[in-house]
């Protein structure tokens, strides 16, 4: 008796985890097939008809209402189906990217998780990203402008010689 109540239990994880499954599955199927040429076409076609109808319905209320009451309802259905395929793509997207902080060498392992932080908490991030990029950029700018005497080949660098903008020969 314990074993049927725990399964009964598990039931609704089980339905409910089936059900996203499913869903899952129609939403990323829908999305495929509505983000065909075929499908706009087929959509074009459904407007092109109504528009033929208009003088034969007198451009009615009634005429109005079927096409507004149509794309009211395939808008609304479909918003959930591409919200379901949107955040899909971006766990998919964040997932990848953790696993290419993760495995670089020298990275800051906390931008592996950085989609669970607050609004505050990314924008004080992103403000010490910006800062850490100025300064790389002002670095690297005073590189290029330094004079090309006072540069140092790596060779040179090590033994502690300054190399000219000229060679001597």
């Amino acid at each position: 008796m314990t074993k049927r109540k725990n399964s009964h239990q598990q039931a609704p994880e089980n339905h409910s985890s089936l059900l996203a499954q499913r869903f899952s599955q129609f939403a990323h199927a829908t999305s495929l097939w509505t983000g065909n040429p075929v499908a706009f076409l087929l959509a074009v076609l459904v407007v092109v008809a109504w528009v033929a109808t208009g003088p034969l319905f007198g451009y009615s209320d009634t005429w109005q209402l079927v096409i507004n009451t149509g794309t009211t309802i395939v808008t609304f259905l479909m918003v959930f189906l591409i919200q379901n395929t949107q955040n899909r793509d971006t766990l998919a997207i964040q997932l990848k990217l953790s696993e290419l902080v993760l495995a670089m060498k020298g990275a800051e392992n906390k931008f592996a998780a950085i989609e669970d932080l607050t609004d505050d908490e990314l924008k004080a991030l992103h403000d010490d990203c910006r800062a850490r990029a100025e300064m790389t950029l002002n670095h690297l700018e005073k590189r290029k402008t330094a004079p090309a005497n006072n540069r140092r080949s790596p060779r040179a660098a090590a033994h502690g010689v300054k190399t000219s903008a000229r060679s001597t020969s």
